[in-house]
């Protein structure tokens, strides 16, 4: 027998809010294959296997529309979506290292009580800059995912299991 998951078990199980999984059912990026007699959602492993694809186009920066779109013209496999997701994760490794190297270079540079350039410290600005603005867009998205929480309470979490 296939296991079948309703959304609030779907929620705990991928960290998302019943909320949000309820908003993609509503603009048709994410449905349930099926529904229970008492009209609950129920989801099965190819349903897992389509949200893993969303949560991935989401993270590597396309937007609700995009990753409906995506989905819906076919225009990426699984893998070539995972394909995506650890260059882009080696992109940021290596921005985090070429900053690592960057403030190592002026620490030294300090402790040697040599002098640091202006060009040393708008390079190593530039990099803060660019590791920052991803510290704050993660931020942001742990924000909304807690606004969404919020919201869920608010609702009163009147039918969790729906």
């Amino acid at each position: 027998m296939k296991r079948l998951w309703k959304v609030g078990e779907l929620a705990k199980l991928t960290g998302l809010t019943i909320r949000t999984l309820r908003f993609y059912d509503q603009i048709g990026l994410f449905s349930p294959s099926a529904h229970s007699d008492s009209g609950h959602r129920l989801y099965n492993e190819a349903d897992l296997s389509r949200l893993q694809q969303i949560l991935s186009l989401k993270e590597l920066g396309l937007s609700l529309d995009e990753v409906k779109s995506v989905l819906t013209g076919a225009q990426f496999s699984p893998l070539e979506i995972v394909s995506l997701q650890i260059a882009r994760l080696k992109e940021n490794i290596q921005r985090e290292q070429n900053l690592l190297v960057e403030l190592e270079y002026v620490s030294n540079l300090m402790q040697l009580k040599q002098p640091v350039t202006v060009d040393d410290f708008t390079k190593l600005l530039e990099m803060m800059k660019n590791s920052h603005e991803k510290y704050v867009l993660e931020r942001r998205m742990t924000w909304e995912r807690r606004l969404d929480l919020l919201g869920d309470l608010v609702d009163g979490n009147s039918d969790d299991s729906n």
